[in-house]
């Protein structure tokens, strides 16, 4: 994740330790203290959906699947995961809230201390199942919604999905549970983009996560869905000139771009264009500590069965499963080929990335649009946006290496 509201706005979020290792800057508590070792883990606890997105990752059904982990099985993930250090645990699905001992298991996470966050749909978010998922621990529920009413219930199948999500998201916020958006970006909803924000901005929603369609599940059905390259800059666009926007009007929104490094990049360029020199210097040094695209390294994925993939986009690859193996044993196994080659990416990058000069920013972006659509683990992410001036020339800044966000 980026954080452009921080990074353009320097606003404090509890995720700066984490992500930028800037926690002693920040005035919210932190979720760690420091950048994280450890992976930031998804695990899909169920196949089940009662919605049918046409860009599910996890290619969701509405019939339960076999071979789910059990309660108690999932209470020894979440052990194997707490002593293997990390940080947060993001129950998701399918939809999570299917499950009924979901907060038995929110709540085993938090006594374990592995952080509790939720990704739903949020149309099965009554007012007692928000109360109960707060009484469990859970920190933080991200909410999907992929476009004002008519464009999400298209996107999701059922006609008033966009309402339940928005009943569900006003009923976290009633029972004190932070929650968010999350919002993928395709040319069917980009024109909703700033119309989401001011409504649910007006329910209480402060925090929003744009993500760009990565190439999984049955999102490898609506590629040409996709946006094209001039469309996601100006996408992109968009979401800093809104962000920057909100902040001189006062309104303090959290603004994450996810799934895409270009982006970092670009954030980069943007702000030497419209902020000057000395704030593209600082946001260049916050994205040089967050590290380029996390895939195999910041952020791991346990689908329904145990299996532990690279990403949770990255279902079709399994790494190991952790009903034969602990969690740290499979993810610390670099004999694996494809793991060990990810974690050396930067030597076997090919065409414009192998020279990018905003490759320790980016590390090539997501290998799994480069094999889905060029056959080839190294080729270019085919979200890249940028141009040819801003890929190639020196490094950003000389010495760079040597100098903290906060100089």
């Amino acid at each position: 994740m980026i954080s452009v509201s921080k990074l353009l706005t320097d606003l404090d979020a509890e995720g700066d330790g984490l992500r930028y290792d800037a926690a002693e800057e920040s005035t919210k508590a932190q979720i760690r203290d420091e950048k994280q070792r450890r992976p930031v883990v998804v695990w899909n606890v169920t196949k089940q959906c009662n919605l049918y997105c046409d860009h599910c990752y996890a290619a969701a059904d509405t019939d339960i699947a076999d071979g789910e982990l059990t309660t108690a099985e999932g209470k020894a993930l979440l052990d194997d995961l707490a002593d293997y250090g990390a940080p947060v645990i993001l129950f998701s699905g399918g939809e999570p809230l299917v499950r009924q001992d979901l907060e038995e298991l929110v709540a085993y996470a938090d006594e374990v201390g592995v952080r509790p966050v939720l990704s739903t749909n949020g149309t099965l978010i009554t007012e007692e199942r928000a109360a109960s998922l707060k009484a469990a621990g859970l920190k933080y529920a991200g909410i999907s919604v992929d476009g004002l009413p008519e464009r999400n219930d298209d996107f999701r199948g059922m006609e008033g999905a966009f309402d339940g999500a928005v009943q569900g998201i006003q009923n976290c916020l009633d029972a004190g549970l932070k929650t968010g958006l999350r919002y993928t970006i395709t040319e069917r909803n980009a024109p909703d983009l700033e119309g989401v924000v001011d409504l649910l901005t007006d329910v209480g929603v402060d925090r929003f996560c744009f993500y760009h369609l990565d190439y999984g599940g049955r999102g490898t059905e609506i590629v040409d869905a996709d946006l094209t390259p001039v469309e996601r800059r100006e996408a992109v666009e968009r979401v800093c000139d809104m962000t920057r926007e909100y902040h001189d009007r006062g309104e303090e929104i959290e603004t994450l771009l996810v799934g895409n490094y270009a982006d970092a990049a670009y954030l980069v360029e943007y702000a030497r264009e419209h902020m000057g020199e000395a704030q593209a210097r600082r946001v260049y040094e916050y994205l040089r500590v967050n590290g380029g695209d996390p895939t195999g390294e910041r952020v791991a994925d346990v689908d329904y069965q145990g299996n532990v993939h690279l990403t949770q986009f990255w279902q079709g690859y399994s790494l190991g499963n952790v009903r034969d193996r602990p969690f740290g044993d499979i993810w610390e196994d670099e004999s694996n080929p494809l793991l060990g080659a990810l974690r050396e990416r930067e030597d076997r990058l090919t065409g414009k990335c192998a020279d990018c000069r905003y490759s320790d920013v980016c590390r090539g972006g997501s290998r799994l649009r480069a094999l889905t659509v060029e056959d080839d683990l190294f080729a270019p992410d085919p979200q890249c946006y940028l141009d040819d001036d801003e890929i190639r020339g020196p490094e950003p800044f000389a010495g760079g290496d040597a100098t903290s966000p906060a100089d």
